[in-house]
């Protein structure tokens, strides 16, 4: 496993009016909440280590498809930082197994709430000609297993930039990486303003033989242009990829052959802009920085 938590991503070779600021994907709007530190086991939640627990009024299931269970709607005011928590930082920079050219910081320039409900991540080019940006986990604050993971983001644009938001095994630390199993709920790479792809990492399926997915907006917009909805239904020996709450591919126990199925245990949340790489190229000429991934929530649900 390259430098710590970082798995390769060479996707390039097949790996893998404003709406309502809190609205659901369905329209239907909720009351703002913390996020409740929840370890999710199936449809029952126990308490993670450290967490801090409260109580989520139930959503209505014809319309969300469950009941919530936790959730960050990022609110607090403008220049603040995320949730410590909640959020824990990766930092530095050396490549992040893929080539990338960014420092990861936890500066509040490129993390911090905006003051109107939102995470901004912002990736920069410093004066120097580097680049720095951010990556956010929930590794030893918060891990879900099974339900609806989802997040409502705007993310940003230009070549050479690769916002994600995925999760990892929480044992990776004791297995490693492809071992600990990897769900990318959503990554975009500039040169595909339109496409957004989703990817099942474990082992004998990993880089380039991830079992992977991909949605083209059959408009051509680019996905930069407003906010979507990006989840998985993940249930046991299945994860169903969506996209602003229509399902787009499912993997299967089934799929992964005589390889080991990896996706029946915790998992923590991570979301990041990377810059540049083997899979999106660097950045050129008609790259405008700074960049910004706005998240207005994240939500867990479990399912009806």
């Amino acid at each position: 496993m390259p430098n710590d938590h970082t798995p390769e991503h060479p996707h390039h070779a097949r790996r893998a009016g404003p709406e309502d600021a809190h609205e659901d994907a369905h329209g239907d709007a909720l009351d703002r909440r913390r996020f409740l530190t929840l370890g999710l086991t199936g449809a029952a939640a126990t308490a993670s280590a450290g967490a801090v627990l409260g109580t989520a009024a139930p959503a209505d299931a014809a319309t969300s498809g469950g009941t919530l269970l936790a959730a960050d709607e990022f609110d607090g005011p403008a220049g603040t930082a995320p949730n410590p928590g909640i959020w824990r930082f990766d930092t530095g920079a050396g490549g992040w197994g893929n080539a990338e050219l960014q420092t990861y910081t936890d500066s509040r320039r490129n993390s911090a709430l905006d003051g109107a409900g939102n995470l901004v991540i912002t990736a920069r080019r410093e004066a120097d000609g580097s680049y720095t940006s951010a990556r956010l986990k929930t590794e030893g604050t918060f891990t879900a297993q099974y339900g609806r993971i989802e997040a409502r983001i705007r993310i940003p644009r230009g070549q050479g930039l690769w916002p994600a938001f995925w999760m990892l095994g929480a044992d990776i630390g004791q297995v490693g990486w492809p071992a600990c199993g990897e769900i990318d709920v959503m990554e975009n790479v500039g040169y595909e303003p339109a496409v957004v792809h989703a990817t099942v990492h474990g082992p004998g399926y990993s880089g380039a033989q991830g079992l992977t997915a991909s949605y083209t907006q059959p408009s051509g917009a680019a996905f930069a242009d407003d906010f979507h909805v990006f989840g998985v239904d993940w249930r046991p020996g299945s994860v169903t990829w969506t996209v602003d709450g229509v399902a787009r591919r499912t993997v299967t126990r089934a799929d992964v052959g005589s390889s080991p199925w990896v996706f029946d245990k915790p998992f923590f949340v991570l979301l990041n802009i990377a810059v540049g790489g083997t899979w999106p190229g660097s950045p050129d000429a008609s790259t405008r920085f700074p960049q910004q991934m706005t998240v207005d929530w994240v939500r867990v649900w479990q399912q009806a």
